[in-house]
């Protein structure tokens, strides 16, 4: 079989100034890097040279959190609401949307910007809505994904009436006067979504399409792995029949979730038992999902320091709450180190951080070390604690693109206090210890753009794409570099998900997982590199 030699500018993030003009590929296989003459000379005879001229050449990109599913059947089946939209606007979009379903068929979609949401709650809105929808039940969530708005009639597919008990971790938001809002905090939410599951014709079907999108979606954007943050029992069965017909183009790194979740479905060991047994591949099941608290616009964040008194809750010293005790963490975690499960930890707040490396601390002295673990979305982080991530060897896991200049940033901050949003995201302080930091985006959390290079240029510029208008820039002295933020995307991450020595550069012995782009970004302005395009993507030295 004969060598291919790829020739051009490439970056093979083996290190951030790391540069080679030429490397061959085999069997899907790195052999060499290095200049062109070295490359070829151990390529022998049957060598075929691609010349790459214009752009630069640069190991595929990485998603190290990201949710397939949610993302996928948002972006094939769903309302698509922008986070800037106000109450009125949504409406005239439901309305306009209904026009589209047939009788019976559910309105869903999103997402409803933090700053938007605690005004839709009441019932005011709640009316509208319903005239709005013209009778289909109405499934709206938020940018966090941790809440939902509904109508009277998904209310009454879900069950839930004026009398109706709040499930375990969740809440059927009412007012003052007891009556219900139409707003589902947390894992009230799962109750609605599944009711809407149970409502969907072909449900296998819409699962496989959704996955497929999503792939396709990123795929475009030049990324060849992914971790999906929390896959439940039919978003395996999905990536199994993608799998068997050949189109599944991507090497995805599962997480599943070790008690209820958002979405309905089995959670913990069954889930587990059963998830475990689709291993193929490009299908890896390596985490457990754990959320340690919810979202700061619900108080449900755990921070070190009381929230803003501009919430229902008016206690001055009210710092959310934890969802696990030390104990029930630690128990569950040497749990999965027995599984050889890794544990991908959510953890909005200070407290919840804390709470993730203490626990990272007593399992590290156990026999088998314990589990591979990361800490998921870390937008808090105390002083005290950043230099314990290297130490615990725990990765963070990073989604930039949540505290860009956003309805979803301004949301938080409306409950956070100033001194901590003023210290959001400590990228630069993290890496000065030695720390791995995944990049991720969260998809379809926070903004409805699925764009890895806006995510990148945002840990440099630490503020918006120049054509949102917003110049305003967030926790600028924690920028830090480009070839630190590409490694974030790809290096990094594929430690962070123990891919390391699979893929995530462009070396001797890994997987020909790379990409070629439009532009040296190396070259231009940092506030271009959103605008970046992939010309090509190779994933095991398959051009797609």
């Amino acid at each position: 079989m004969s060598i291919t030699i790829y020739r051009g500018r490439i970056w093979t993030g083996a290190a951030d100034d790391a540069w080679a003009e030429a490397f061959s590929v085999e069997d899907g296989k790195i052999l060499a890097t290095g200049t062109f003459e070295e490359v070829s000379a151990t390529a022998g005879e049957h060598q075929e040279v691609i010349e790459i001229k214009e752009g630069i050449v640069l190991p595929g990109l990485i998603d190290g959190h990201l949710h397939l599913n949610l993302g996928g059947t948002q972006l094939a089946f769903e309302l698509p609401l922008d986070p800037n939209d106000d109450a009125d606007t949504i409406i005239a979009k439901v309305a306009d949307w209904t026009k589209r379903l047939e009788p019976g068929e559910w309105v869903i979609g999103g997402i409803i910007g933090s700053g938007t949401l605690p005004s839709l709650n009441n019932v005011e809105f709640l009316a509208k809505l319903d005239e709005a929808s013209a009778g289909h039940p109405v499934l709206l969530r938020d940018d966090t994904m941790h809440n939902r708005q509904v109508n009277s009639a998904a209310l009454s597919a879900m069950g839930v009436g004026a009398d109706t008990a709040d499930p375990a971790g969740g809440t059927f938001v009412r007012d003052e006067q007891g009556r219900l809002t139409g707003a589902l905090w947390e894992l009230a939410g799962s109750v609605a979504e599944g009711a809407a599951a149970a409502s969907h014709r072909d449900p296998q079907g819409r699962q496989r399409q959704a996955l497929q999108t999503a792939l396709d979606r990123l795929g475009s954007l030049g990324i060849t792995s992914v971790q999906d943050a929390a896959t439940m029992l039919p978003h395996y069965e999905g990536l199994k029949a993608l799998e068997d017909s050949g189109d599944l183009r991507m090497r995805v790194i599962t997480s599943m979730p070790i008690r209820p979740f958002l979405e309905a479905g089995a959670t913990g060991e069954e889930l587990f038992a059963e998830g475990m047994k689709f291993d193929s591949t490009h299908v890896k099941p390596r985490f457990a999902k754990f959320v340690l608290d919810g979202v700061p616009t619900t108080l449900t964040t755990a921070l070190l320091q009381p929230y803003k008194c501009v919430h229902g809750n008016h206690d001055p010293n009210f710092r959310g709450e934890l969802y696990w005790t030390l104990d029930e963490l630690v128990a569950a975690l040497r749990r999965c180190a027995e599984l050889g499960l890794g544990a991908k930890l959510h953890a909005t707040g200070d407290a919840s951080v804390r709470q993730a490396l203490d626990a990272a601390e007593i399992v590290r002295r156990d026999a088998n070390g314990g589990p591979a673990m990361q800490i998921a979305h870390m937008s808090f982080i105390s002083p005290e604690d950043l230099g314990r991530f290297a130490a615990l060897n725990v990765a963070a896991d990073a989604c930039p693109f949540m505290w860009f200049p956003s309805p979803l940033t301004d949301g938080v901050g409306e409950f956070v206090a100033d001194e901590t949003m003023a210290n959001i995201w400590p990228f630069k302080d993290l890496l000065a210890t030695g720390a791995v930091i995944a990049g991720g985006s969260d998809w379809p959390v926070g903004l409805p753009v699925l764009n890895p290079w806006l995510g990148i240029e945002g840990m440099v510029t630490r503020k918006a794409a120049v054509e949102d208008g917003d110049d305003r820039s967030v926790n600028a002295a924690q920028a830090i570099t480009l070839p630190q933020a590409l490694a974030a995307f790809s290096r990094e991450s594929a430690k962070a998900l123990g891919i390391a020595s699979e893929t995530g550069t462009i070396e001797p012995g890994k997987s020909a997982d790379f990409i070629a782009i439009d532009r040296n970004i190396f070259e231009i302005p940092i506030e271009d590199v959103h605008n970046t395009q992939v010309v090509t993507r190779w994933l095991a030295g398959v051009e797609s």
